[in-house]
């Protein structure tokens, strides 16, 4: 039997890049799923797409969330995705660095309590759109995201937060 002794050093040494190679590709194995921002941007879009006004609410299994306008993005211990919005924009109403009054509306109130004119609405809209594709933010994800369009007199918003 033509044989390497065990005794060689490159035997060892192969051994030991093995090792470490199998170990680093343990380590590199994400400890879970990715999470699923496609399924959270068909929400979304189902939502936005409705001609009448529609509400929605989706799971997000995700630590933190970004929203823009036009996408929207997951990261979690499985990584991170990115999904684009068709039927946007959308207008994030997240609890941070957005109008309040808007915060209002996607938890129901009706705008018309809220905002003095359809303009109003739209502008605070348009200004939150503004801010969040300018400067969009990971935040902290809430367990379930809510959706909701508006149509107020020609004046369609769908917020997201």
């Amino acid at each position: 039997m033509i044989d390497a002794p065990i005794e060689t050093w490159y035997t060892w040494l192969g051994i030991a890049a093995v090792s470490v190679l199998t170990l680093g590709t343990a380590a590199g194995i994400p400890s879970g799923p990715t999470p699923d921002a496609t399924g959270v941007a068909d929400t979304i879009d189902r939502v936005a797409a409705d001609e009448l006004p529609a509400t929605a609410e989706h799971g997000v299994a995700a630590d933190r969330i970004r929203l823009s306008p036009t996408r929207v993005s997951l990261r979690g211990p499985g990584g991170s995705t990115t999904a684009p919005l068709r039927f946007g924009p959308v207008t994030p109403a997240t609890s941070a660095g957005s109008d309040d009054r808007l915060r209002r509306v996607l938890s129901g109130e009706p705008p018309n309590r809220v905002f003095d004119s359809p303009e109003a609405l739209n502008r605070a809209a348009v200004e939150s759109r503004g801010r969040y594709r300018r400067n969009p933010r990971w935040e902290r994800a809430p367990n379930r995201l809510r959706i909701r369009s508006i149509r107020w007199e020609g004046t369609r918003v769908t917020l997201v937060g």
